[in-house]
């Protein structure tokens, strides 16, 4: 099945986009534009790091990851302001924001990519319930784009969503610039 050029799996009646082809239209779109990739993760712990490079010839436009879980790591390697945390908690339009900005001003990289979030089983609240998801897209000299999502599912669930949920930011910010 293809959906907007991408090529969908489905498993157990539940549509999954494969990451391994998002992630290579995703490099191909870094390097027809001579950019380079940089990711800040929370929830995912590494998925998004992990889907990018397991393209061949990554190297050519991913430049690094952070996976910042707690929050002293968003603040010691990404910059989050402490009453940022504070105010909003990791979980919020703001921290995702200053993840993303501050991944980009902390790498080589000309286009970031950020997600914080509650994939459970615990940790929701009535206000931000399990599933809840920001993510947040950064490109040097523009707005950075941000979005609320929930997920449905179990927590690799919600942690696949929110990674193939960053590629196709990826993809769209791309083709915004085409």
């Amino acid at each position: 099945m293809t959906i907007r050029g991408y090529t969908m799996v489905v498993t157990m009646g539940e549509m999954v986009m494969d990451w391994q082809v998002l992630a290579e239209k995703v490099g191909e779109g870094l390097t027809r534009r001579g950019l380079q990739l940089a990711v800040a993760e929370s929830c995912t712990g590494g998925g998004l790091a992990h889907a990018v490079t397991g393209v061949a010839g990554s190297s050519r436009w991913f430049d690094r990851g952070y996976v910042t879980y707690s929050n002293i790591a968003k603040i010691e390697m990404l910059g989050v302001q402490p009453a940022t945390l504070t105010q909003y908690g990791a979980v919020s339009e703001a921290t995702v924001r200053e993840m993303a900005e501050g991944a980009l001003a902390r790498s080589r990289a000309q286009m970031t990519v950020a997600i914080t979030g509650i994939a459970g089983p615990g940790g929701g609240s009535p206000e931000k319930p399990v599933g809840s998801v920001w993510l947040a897209w950064s490109r040097r000299g523009r707005s950075t784009r941000t979005r609320l999502a929930h997920f449905p599912g179990d927590r690799d669930a919600i942690r696949r969503q929110a990674v193939e949920s960053a590629l196709r930011g990826v993809l769209d910010l791309l083709a915004d610039e085409d």
